[in-house]
């Protein structure tokens, strides 16, 4: 009787040899055949899964999209008050920020693929903005979330604010890869903005400032 074969755990199993290559020689190393000597397997069998290595390329950042919401649903699972909002977020904020090897290696693999994709067309073309902004929708869903319960203050707008964590994230990430701090000093950063967006929930708005949303925005907006 053939065996049969599990496609999605072969599928995964390329994804994780494109990321071991991509954290050893740089994502800009990568070809088929690099991927298919570290998977252990023949070009043709990789070309059968991924037609296109920007199509791998793209399938390797959805695969560690999900690792990394799998160890930050685990982190959440471990708190002792889960329906803490400022909670959830430090635990977004030990995920997201390169203090690991699992860690690294996705912010290492997905700003190398931003990078690539400003000149490489056929990288362009693939969705790969769609994870940044299904976490930034995840954030301000949680800001929302502890807005209603009185954790920040009434006139943020949450949207923006979502947009902001996840900036942060990025840019700290990006000064951990290339040394220009450490993930502990990058952590205290991340800390410090929490700290003070969490600190006065009755605050009211800076003189002249509003919600971003309370103004109708226009087509050219």
């Amino acid at each position: 009787m053939p065996k049969r074969v599990d496609h999605a755990q072969r599928r995964a199993h390329i994804a994780d040899a494109l990321v071991r290559v991509a954290a050893r020689d740089g994502l800009h190393a990568v070809t088929m055949r690099a991927v298919a000597a570290e998977a252990g397997m023949s070009l043709n069998l990789v070309q059968y899964y991924f037609a296109t290595k920007a199509q791998l390329m793209h399938a390797a950042l959805l695969h560690l999209e999900q690792q990394s919401h799998e160890r930050w649903a685990a982190r959440l699972d471990s708190l002792n008050d889960p329906e803490s909002v400022r909670a959830c977020l430090e635990a977004f904020v030990a995920e997201a920020l390169p203090t690991d090897e699992a860690s690294h290696a996705f912010r290492l693999v997905w700003t190398s693929y931003a990078v690539l994709a400003m000149t490489d067309p056929e990288l362009a073309e693939q969705p790969f903005v769609e994870g940044p902004n299904r976490l930034e929708r995840r954030l301000a869903d949680l800001l929302a979330r502890a807005q209603a319960s009185g954790e920040i203050a009434a006139y943020l707008d949450v949207s923006v604010e979502a947009a902001r964590l996840l900036s942060l994230s990025h840019g700290l990430g990006t000064s951990v890869l290339v040394g220009q701090r450490s993930a502990s000093q990058a952590s205290e950063v991340m800390r410090y903005h929490l700290t003070r967006l969490f600190s006065d929930p009755a605050a009211a708005p800076p003189d002249g400032r509003e919600r971003l949303s309370d103004h109708p925005r226009t087509a050219d907006a």
